[in-house]
């Protein structure tokens, strides 16, 4: 039995599908820029890049959904708790936990271990402690949110290649930074009036001018600069969805750069539907893929 675009069926246990299932599942109901992008991942490096990304997905759902009504302790004690199964799991190679055994097939496989998923708890535990950062405390937290979950499709994207993953580290370091930047300068409002977060530091969002807006966003158009020079050196099997999530972003960080700093402060700035589809058949008709 052969899978989508010639690749082998993924193989496991039906535990194994229902869990995979499950974290595909969890993905749909949120991110539709990655919904979109991860569509054009070959399997089964797709079933594993969503498999990471709900667990990631989950954790962040416990430190920020204002439904769940708990105190900052109680969702420590269930991050603390989400981050001891997942070790677990990863060491044995079960959980009765469908989202975390997922995550730990695409783990075991692709040797993702504690150098990546120790840095990702800890900034998620810094959103129930930090709600102002400064430069050391922001590069700590951009690292552990974004940049290690990067490094881990990368992992997944390489399947094992040793050289390939030390080559691309640095831009797949870059791209998660760009992405997650962007996603606070686009949440500016929700972080601060709703989570009482200030994640740049020195920036007042009572008083966010069009100066402060430009520089971070050219240090963020330097960093997708920079993953950009890597995209043609990925696999064929992840390079157009790459492309795809990175022209998304790139889409978005120049809807920012044209948002007045006093518009970004009261709404959020997104990529319409249509645009997103426009990106998508570009780098589809420009031969990535």
């Amino acid at each position: 039995m052969r899978g989508r675009r010639g690749r082998a069926a993924p193989v496991g246990t039906r535990y194994d599908h229902a869990a995979q299932r499950s974290a595909a599942t969890v993905i749909e109901q949120y991110s539709t820029s990655f919904g979109w992008a991860s569509r054009l991942l070959h399997d089964p490096v797709r079933t594993h890049v969503r498999s990471l990304y709900a667990l990631v997905r989950i954790a962040d759902e416990i430190v920020d959904d204002p439904a769940l009504d708990l105190t900052d302790e109680e969702r420590r004690q269930m991050l603390d708790a989400l981050e001891s199964e997942t070790t677990r799991a990863i060491e044995r190679g079960r959980s009765a936990n469908l989202v975390v055994h997922a995550f730990a097939l695409a783990a075991r496989q692709h040797g993702i271990d504690q150098e990546l998923i120790g840095p990702f708890f800890a900034s998620m535990r810094a959103d129930l402690e930090v709600s102002t950062h400064d430069a050391e405390s922001l590069a700590q937290y951009v690292h552990g949110s974004a940049e290690v979950v990067g490094l881990m499709c990368l992992r997944v994207f390489v399947a094992g290649d040793t050289a390939q993953y030390e080559q691309l580290r640095e831009p797949a370091r870059a791209l998660g930074s760009a992405f997650q930047k962007v996603n606070f300068l686009r949440d500016l409002a929700e972080d601060h009036d709703q989570l009482g977060r200030s994640y740049f530091p020195g920036l007042d969002p009572e008083d966010f001018s069009d100066r402060e807006r430009d520089q971070l966003l050219d240090e963020i158009d330097a960093e997708l600069g920079l993953a950009a020079t890597a995209i043609p050196q990925l696999p064929r099997s992840s390079r157009c969805a790459v492309a795809a999530a990175h022209g998304f972003y790139r889409a978005l960080a120049e809807r920012l750069r044209a948002t007045p700093a006093a518009q970004i402060r009261r709404r959020r700035v997104r990529v319409p539907d249509h645009q997103k589809a426009r990106i998508l058949a570009q780098v589809l008709i420009g031969g990535r893929a």
